[in-house]
């Protein structure tokens, strides 16, 4: 500025030029950082995609891997309601894997518990495979494929028509997530769960219709294959719902103004007439991951045709009712038929970058949610919470260590 005699309003403002110049880049990295960490979550690691295969090898050329599961003399437990039946739907081999053996290994009666694993039909040789060879002493372990399922017409009818909507809301806000649209930490950010697997996960959208896959049950603990169990949980079965269809993580234990998740304006459009007036958009929304269900009670209520109703709105509304993405519709579904459980039943968010759960809460909670993008099979997982699930995986199996599952 001296040599070339500017005056110093010149120089201000062409310093304020690039400071502005450089704080864009900056965003836009940021953007662009933001967004490939939630594409990496969509990829299959080599690891688990070797461990599939190998295991699809072993059921086609081993009888071992084939065998009934659960054995014939243990088959009246998979309809008896004086047994823990805990509900699985996943095409998730090591996942599942990790939710039964921490399950079992922190149970205070093991021999109580039924696990019923439902899969696709890809997925199905595999994940028996991995169950046949790898049993389990006392607790029991059913797999079952979709296509194992004789379903009503109608039943059938429901659920191709709630996975074409799910799919239309997806590709709805894939569609328009563009860049310069996206600001950095603003509510655009939200759209970014159209990226996330599970938005258009078979297997996550079919809960709705878990009273239809097990008619002879009355109670059950639905587990996500991305959460891990620390204590026991035989006392959720013995849980007074109050006449609630659900009983779910609600209150949080960060104090008062703070949710253990989102807030119900983090998922539903309140600015849209549709939708319910009553709804509190700052009181928080239920956890997913972990619940406890009384199907005879869900059974008696219209919750499914609700869930249906919601997402032809949604459809009629130009996908504007909420964020893409399981949870929304359940929300609205379920209003009036959550009863809340102790916060530290389950904590939540560990598949994000920052999670304000400390140690102490973390060893305290029953469950751990590794929901979010950065699961803990992936690269993108976070190293500090990583290994609260990695300690379950069972490395001396032969099949883990030939496919370098986790190195």
């Amino acid at each position: 500025m001296t040599s070339k005699q500017q005056d110093i309003k010149a120089f201000a403002f062409k310093t304020k030029a690039m400071l502005l110049g450089m704080e864009q880049k900056v965003q836009s990295a940021k953007k662009r950082e933001l967004m490939y960490w939630y594409l990496a979550s969509r990829g299959v690691p080599k690891s688990l995609h070797c461990l599939c295969l190998k295991l699809a090898e072993e059921y086609a050329v081993n009888a071992m891997a084939r065998s009934c599961l659960p054995p014939p003399e243990h088959v009246s437990r998979l309809a008896d309601t004086s047994f823990n039946h805990i509900v699985l739907l996943t095409d998730n081999v090591l996942a599942a894997s990790v939710v039964i053996s921490s399950t079992v290994e922190n149970a205070a009666s093991p021999e109580k518990l039924v696990f019923h694993i439902v899969t696709d039909k890809k997925t199905y040789s595999p994940m028996h495979a991995w169950f046949a060879t790898n049993t389990l002493k006392s607790a029991v372990v059913e797999v079952k494929g979709l296509h194992q399922y004789d379903w009503s017409q109608e039943v059938n009818v429901g659920v191709k028509q709630m996975l074409e909507i799910h799919h239309l809301i997806c590709s709805h806000y894939y569609n328009n997530l563009k860049e310069n649209d996206l600001d950095y930490g603003g509510e655009h950010q939200n759209f970014l769960e159209a990226l996330s697997p599970s938005c258009l996960s078979l297997m996550n959208h079919l809960r709705i219709y878990i009273p239809e896959l097990f008619p002879e049950l009355n109670k059950i603990v639905f587990l996500d294959d991305d959460v891990v169990v620390q204590h026991d949980i035989s006392s959720l079965w013995t849980l007074d719902l109050n006449g609630k269809i659900v009983g779910a993580v609600v209150d949080s234990w960060c104090g008062e103004n703070c949710c253990p998740g989102r807030k119900y304006k983090d998922y539903l459009n309140f600015s849209h007439p549709v939708i319910p007036s009553h709804l509190d958009q700052d009181s928080c929304a239920w956890l997913s991951g972990m619940n406890i269900f009384d199907l005879e009670a869900w059974r008696r209520s219209n919750i499914t045709s609700s869930y249906h109703k919601w997402l032809k709105l949604s459809l009629n509304s130009g996908f504007t009712l909420w964020q893409p993405g399981v949870l929304p519709p359940s929300l609205l579904a379920f209003q009036g038929h959550v009863h809340p459980i102790d916060p530290l039943w389950q904590v939540a968010g560990l598949g994000y970058r920052s999670s304000s759960a400390g140690g102490q809460i973390l060893e305290a909670a029953a469950v751990l949610h590794f929901n979010g993008p950065a699961k803990p099979w992936l690269e993108i997982g976070s190293p500090e919470v990583r290994s609260l699930w990695s300690r379950h995986v069972n490395f001396s199996n032969s099949f883990i260590q030939k496919c370098r599952v986790l190195h």
